[in-house]
């Protein structure tokens, strides 16, 4: 029967040597045979016995691991580690003492144990490091002459110092220029760097959409380069378009304590190859991208970026990916991951990606599930959720239109001997076929199963007739409006009859999906090595890629409307969008409360009249229900307005005589927030002196306040002397809430 230690053994040779460690016998060693050295079965001194392995770099030792077999546990192994790296004999050269490097393996399982982090602590890591890498974590001998920390290489024990970790670092940052940065936007940034300080390897930021999620990671990682020496910093996308608006972000950005732009400073690459730029600060790229990059692919078809992981079941990956160790991309190449709109199946079906890298791993989303937050072991650096976002000004809120129809709520019935045209889906060609018996369906198979396309006439038809009398009273243009469809096929039947409806031309309605045009497109493009690799894209009939359009419809008259499916489902910054309708159902809570979230940006009012020449200001937008969103979609979104029907004035009248209610106190935030855009200056410092000096934002922001369930328990708890973490009687907690809406 094989030793399983043995057989261990020779699982962290292999291990090692894919490394570039160069494994011998302390009988035969030769420290010159290699940059990085690991000596089996090393002597040490009295009473230590012998270290598993022993590791020199440059000539000298730098760490130990010690081997442990398959199944056994590696937590409280580190104690026997750290007694082997105290027994080096003094006559084997050593930068540090007691040795910094510490491992533990199993060959299958690996921990590591950084000895120069303050308040060292163990770590799991997917393999080990490069003897470059620990190289670079000391500084060279005394004859180089280096500063490390203040202190010069040659005045430290032995010519050597070691340089200061990024965790180190982490615990001497200077305080943040908050220069354009929200509040909350400083809290985020705040909260995550004293996460980092503490060591916690995870941290998930929830804000609201439009709350600047990606201006705040950039602040952070302007910090984490400058101030906690990160050499490399990964962004992480799920789609190539939101990689291209992230680079745009990063180019903008200016950098408030210094004045210059980021890229200015520092390199950042849009990956649009299988090659990371050396010379790259920080790297963009998609999930996908880099499983194939970790799978050794030459390059990755860029088709495969451009559709969403979401759990929308379009995804390619149906089964959790396995990823194995490639030694030219080391686990040490990232110091910290970012990854954006990280609500996804990233954290199940991609997890393994992720942990291969030794870094410290920053979740950014405005909805995170409850997979999300266990990924990121319950370390929620920031919750800031839409209700406070409103308040705040940062959001603007929405109302609830519904358009039903009888085929949407009950299906309906094709009757045998009728004439049907039966499309095929895949390339939509038409014959006619007679029905020999009854075809009977619901309304959750419109558009899929069924296409009634006098269905959607009638949806489309009350749309028209209705936007500019009953959603938008008053208006003359069609407000920027986007739809959101089942399928390619389906936007398609969308587009042509709403051109037809309105009677418009193509440029009034756009589909832009990630097939938008029949153009297939093949550019050659040089990588950062100078190799050849070919981009796939699509263009329109007019020439214009998904991206192009999609910039049209930000910035351009027209398109009125688009149509799609998911491009524009996540992420994707459209701030003049003032309609949100859904002809398509959704069953995921976090995919629904992402497609909501592109009505919620905040726009300038002059940025809004270029495009929508008869809008004054953007004050709310409006969801146009067609489909009948089930309710519990809106556990975390929900609109402030509650009661769209009752008069501001009611609204006003109730509080005067003293209601409390909290769906008329909720919608009279709402009406506030919307004010508030609207009110001159001058308007807006009268209402303030009327208000005994409190600004309106402020009045809006407290009575949100009062109405979350946190806030409510918390005074309760403290009202009845209560522990933290105490569940108050329900009693006390209305009377909590009572108390909080009547101040407010």
């Amino acid at each position: 029967m094989a030793d399983p230690e043995r057989e261990a053994r020779k699982e962290i040779d292999a291990a090692l040597a894919l490394a570039g460690w160069v494994v011998q016998d302390a009988q035969a060693a030769n420290l010159a045979a290699a940059q990085g050295v690991a000596i089996r079965e090393f002597p040490l001194t009295t009473p230590y016995g012998f270290a598993d392995y022993l590791l020199f770099v440059n000539g000298v030792a730098v760490g130990v691991i010690e081997a442990k077999k398959v199944g056994e546990t590696l937590t409280g192994v580190e104690v026997q580690s750290e007694k082997y790296s105290v027994g080096l004999p003094l006559t084997i050269p050593s930068p540090v003492r007691p040795l910094p490097f510490l491992y533990q393996s199993t060959g299958v399982e690996t921990r590591f144990t950084n000895g120069l982090d303050p308040d060292p602590r163990s770590r799991p890591v997917f393999h080990f490091h490069r003897p470059g890498t620990l190289a670079m974590w000391i500084a060279v001998d005394a004859t180089t002459p280096t500063t490390v920390a203040g202190l010069k290489v040659a005045e430290a024990p032995g010519g050597y110092i070691a340089n200061p970790t990024f965790l180190a670092n982490m615990r001497s940052m200077p305080e943040l220029t908050q220069g354009k940065l929200w509040s909350v936007q400083v809290k985020a940034v705040e909260n995550l760097e004293q996460s980092l300080r503490e060591g916690r390897p995870r941290a998930l930021i929830q804000m609201a959409t439009g709350s600047g999620k990606t201006f705040t990671a950039i602040t952070s990682i302007y910090r984490l380069i400058k101030f906690g020496r990160a050499l490399k910093v990964l962004f992480l996308v799920d789609r190539r378009n939101l990689g291209q608006q992230a680079l745009k972000e990063f180019q903008r950005y200016v950098t408030p304590d210094d004045g210059r732009k980021f890229t200015e400073l520092y390199n950042v690459q849009l990956m649009t190859s299988n090659r990371i730029d050396p010379v790259a600060n920080v790297c963009i790229t998609t999930i996908q991208r880099l499983f194939s990059m970790l799978k050794g692919d030459e390059e990755l078809n860029a088709e495969l970026e451009e559709g969403s992981l979401f759990d929308t079941g379009a995804g390619l990956i149906k089964a959790p990916v396995e990823v194995s160790y490639n030694p030219n991309i080391p686990i040490e190449t990232f110091d910290i991951i970012f990854t954006d709109e990280c609500h996804r199946s990233i954290y199940n079906l991609w997890r393994q990606v992720l942990e291969y890298f030794d870094a410290y791993i920053i979740g950014l989303t405005a909805t995170p599930s409850k997979q999300t937050v266990a990924f990121f072991n319950q370390n929620l650096v920031m919750e800031y959720n839409h209700q406070q976002a409103v308040a705040d000004g940062v959001n603007v809120d929405f109302q609830i239109y519904r358009i039903r129809t009888q085929i949407t709520e009950q299906g309906a019935k094709l009757e045998a001997g009728v004439i049907v045209d039966k499309r095929d889906r895949q390339t939509r060609r038409v014959r006619w076929e007679e029905l020999d018996e009854d075809v009977a369906y619901t309304g959750t198979e419109l558009d899929r199963a069924v296409v009634a396309k006098d269905q959607i006439r009638t949806v489309i038809r009350t749309f028209r007739d209705k936007v500019c009398t009953e959603i938008f009273p008053g208006r003359t243009e069609v407000p920027k409006t986007l739809i959101y469809a089942k399928d390619d096929s389906h936007a398609d039947d969308i587009v042509q009859i709403v051109r037809e409806e309105f009677g418009k031309g193509n440029a009034f309605a756009e589909k832009i999906t990630y097939r938008t045009g029949t153009v297939r497109v093949v550019e050659k493009k040089a990588g950062p090595d100078g190799k050849e690799y070919e981009e796939v894209y699509y263009k329109s009939a007019a020439g214009l890629t998904p991206e192009q359009l999609l910039a049209s419809f930000r910035n351009s008259y027209n398109p009125r409307i688009v149509v799609t499916v998911d491009m524009i489902a996540t992420g994707t910054d459209v701030q003049p969008l003032e309609i949100v309708m859904f002809m398509r159902s959704v069953k995921s809570r976090n995919y629904f409360e992402q497609m909501v979230g592109r009505g919620v940006r905040v726009i300038e009012p002059t940025d809004l009249q270029a495009v929508t020449p008869d809008a004054a200001t953007k004050t709310h937008f409006v969801l146009v229900d067609c489909v009948g969103i089930e309710p519990e979609a809106l556990v975390d979104t929900k609109p402030l307005e509650r009661e769209p029907t009752v008069a501001f004035e009611k609204l006003l009248q109730a509080v005067a005589f003293g209601s409390t209610d909290a769906d008329y106190l909720s919608s009279l935030a709402s009406r506030l927030a919307r004010l508030d855009r609207q009110l001159a200056p001058s308007d807006r410092r009268m209402l303030q002196e009327t208000a005994g000096g409190t600004p309106l934002r402020d009045i809006v922001a407290g009575i949100v306040e009062a109405l979350d369930p946190d806030r409510q328990r918390e005074l309760a708890r403290a009202s009845a002397g209560l522990a933290p973490d105490a569940e108050p009687p329900d009693d006390q907690v209305m009377a909590a809430a009572r108390q909080l809406l009547k101040d407010a």
